[in-house]
């Protein structure tokens, strides 16, 4: 029976690319009565383009609670946040100006409301970067978005599952642009970030971290490049004395995850996007969740792309979005424990000895 004097985690969430898999995904996540004892959803749409994607995927039977104003969110319904009003066409599976219009406006109201906390957490359903981007939105997705508008700088891409946890030193940027774009200070940044989000956000108190190398086998000793003793290696060093964390490396990425080495840690980081993504969504593709670690909002998305080929067919699978709502819920909750614990001594003093006595 559910307890109804706690208030669940109101959860946000931008609709994506009207044309993409987003609203179907999130129609099928919330179709479960039991996801609405979880937290409380509010998707940033309209009722016209709910009602057009409905009857494309046959789900007319998805209700919601339209709201024009925070005040009128009902806790444990799902409520629609009408933020336009406009005619409009899906066209699923097309890429189309329209779709990248209402996906930013979608994602621009969310992101208003996250910010005069009217909600506790932001759930991004997937956007095409190609019709995106403009002078208007110049950014490569929305990782680079939430960093200038919440993180100034601080942000790190980290892919997380139950038994796998993949950061990235750098994200979307063109493979031949990756060595360049490798800097010493950079990447203990990251690993600083790294260690905070494990200790904050999963109550990891003495994170271990292995560290990939750039090139082939990790450079072998400089026959195949430098950058791993010249810049990877020494910033690890540097990380590992700030932190006084376990920091290990550089490994190389085939055979660590070849051989299984990425479970003896708490997490990875990898030198850029394909090196980290495609062992993490061979080996937890389903339930892989996109988290933007050191921001001071929580935000997570499902580790997939708008998928215009299966769009408005009803093949989506949910379970990565529905992944991403319950890591935005924990993630909050997580938050919450670190504070409480970190204003209270002896609750910090107990939490320790537990993690230890485990």
């Amino acid at each position: 029976m559910a307890n109804n004097t706690v208030k669940p985690v109101c959860v946000g969430i931008s609709q994506g690319d009207i044309n993409g898999i987003g609203l179907e995904v999130i129609m099928k996540t919330f179709s479960e009565p039991a996801m609405l004892e979880v937290c409380t959803p509010v998707l940033f749409s309209s009722g016209k383009t709910i009602t057009a994607y409905r009857k494309l995927i046959q789900e007319e039977q998805f209700n919601y609670n339209s709201v024009s104003g925070y005040e009128g969110i009902v806790m444990r319904k799902f409520n629609l946040f009408q933020c336009y009003n406009d005619e409009i066409t899906v066209e699923a599976g097309r890429n189309t100006p329209s779709g990248g219009k209402y996906a930013i406006l979608s994602l621009m109201t969310a992101c208003d409301a996250l910010a005069k906390n009217k909600i506790d957490a932001l759930v991004t359903a997937p956007i095409n970067k190609n019709n995106t981007y403009s002078e208007q939105f110049p950014y490569a997705g929305h990782t680079q978005f939430l960093d200038e508008k919440f993180g100034k700088g601080n942000s790190l891409m980290m892919l997380v599952s139950d038994n796998l946890k993949v950061a990235l030193a750098t994200e979307h940027i063109p493979v031949a642009g990756v060595a360049t774009t490798l800097k010493r200070d950079a990447i203990i940044k990251k690993l600083i970030i790294l260690v905070k989000t494990l200790i904050k956000d999963f109550g990891i108190d003495k994170p271990k971290i292995a560290v990939l190398g750039l090139n082939p086998h990790a450079g072998d000793n400089g026959t195949l490049g430098n950058e791993e003793s010249e810049i990877i290696y020494p910033a690890i060093q540097e990380a590992r004395r700030q932190s006084n964390t376990i920091i290990m490396g550089t490994y190389s990425a085939d055979g660590f995850f070849g051989s299984g080495a990425y479970s003896k840690f708490d997490a990875v980081m990898a030198m850029y996007h394909d090196q980290g993504l495609i062992p993490f969504k061979q080996i937890a593709f389903e339930n892989g969740v996109n988290f933007t670690a050191g921001l001071p909002v929580v935000r997570t998305s499902p580790d997939h792309g708008t998928a215009y080929d299966i769009a408005g067919k009803n093949k989506a699978s949910e379970s990565s979005f529905r992944a991403a709502v319950y890591l935005a819920c924990d993630l909050v909750k997580a938050r919450k424990r670190y504070v409480q614990n970190s204003s209270n001594p002896l609750k910090a003093s107990a939490a320790n000895a537990n993690q230890k006595d485990e």
